[in-house]
């Protein structure tokens, strides 16, 4: 179900908000009172089912998105029309932002887990962001956050074993969280992450569970031995 709220009501932390990751990240924190004088539409908030898609490559890009709960992941498809998952998307995180320059969307972005997202029109963040430094600051943050984590993906998840594809993996997958415990994404995701089977991805996962590098602590999380899976990332 969507729900709609007034850009105002999420920068004043109203309407479910106030933990809403469009404020914990900053995107709107510096607006004015006078920026809302002009601005009437209003923030859709609603959730994705596992496995639901949110927008397709080529699709217009009339709206940029944050992720308030959960997890996406952005696909590409090769010509043989196998699939290569390009990054993921987690809370706080901003989708669309090749919108702002009036590209349409360059991946699927399709949810892995129950996922809530916030949508707001890409014109009102375009016409924000050319009369307030802060905004467009931000955005420019945003940007080169995106582009990190896609060197990231590019050199830290496509190159070496498998084992230190899937180790470097699960230690992205709790980097700045305050606990070793994980969500482990099925097979044939991991495999079009990492770029490599799903039959290898399965092999590795069974391989370090019986080395006890991870050991499960509910339906299909994991803790992690976090010095030992850093070791084997650094091999």
């Amino acid at each position: 179900m969507v729900k709609s709220v007034s850009l105002r009501e999420a920068w004043s932390g109203e309407a479910d908000c106030r933990n809403c990751a469009l404020r914990n990240s900053v995107l709107f924190a510096g607006l004015q009172e006078i920026d809302f004088d002009r601005i009437h539409d209003p923030i859709d908030q609603f959730s994705l089912k596992p496995g639901t898609t949110l927008y397709q490559t080529g699709d217009v890009g009339e709206y940029m998105f944050t992720v308030r709960v959960g997890c996406l992941k952005l696909v590409q498809y090769l010509p043989d029309g196998s699939q290569r998952i390009v990054r993921l998307v987690r809370s706080t995180d901003v989708l669309g932002l090749e919108a702002l320059i009036g590209d349409s969307y360059h991946h699927d972005a399709i949810a892995l887990a129950t996922t809530e997202l916030c949508r707001f029109p890409t014109r009102v963040v375009r016409d924000l962001a050319r009369e307030n430094p802060r905004l467009h600051q931000e955005l420019m943050t945003r940007w080169q956050h995106a582009l990190s984590e896609a060197d990231a993906w590019l050199t830290e998840l496509s190159t070496g074993s498998a084992r230190q594809r899937v180790a470097r993996l699960l230690l992205r997958l709790v980097r700045d969280r305050e606990s070793s415990e994980c969500n482990l994404f099925g097979r044939e995701d991991m495999g079009a992450m990492l770029g490599i089977t799903t039959e290898t991805a399965s092999r590795t996962i069974a391989s370090f569970r019986r080395e006890s590098l991870l050991v499960e602590s509910g339906p299909n999380r994991f803790l992690l031995d976090i010095p030992n899976l850093t070791r084997i990332a650094e091999e």
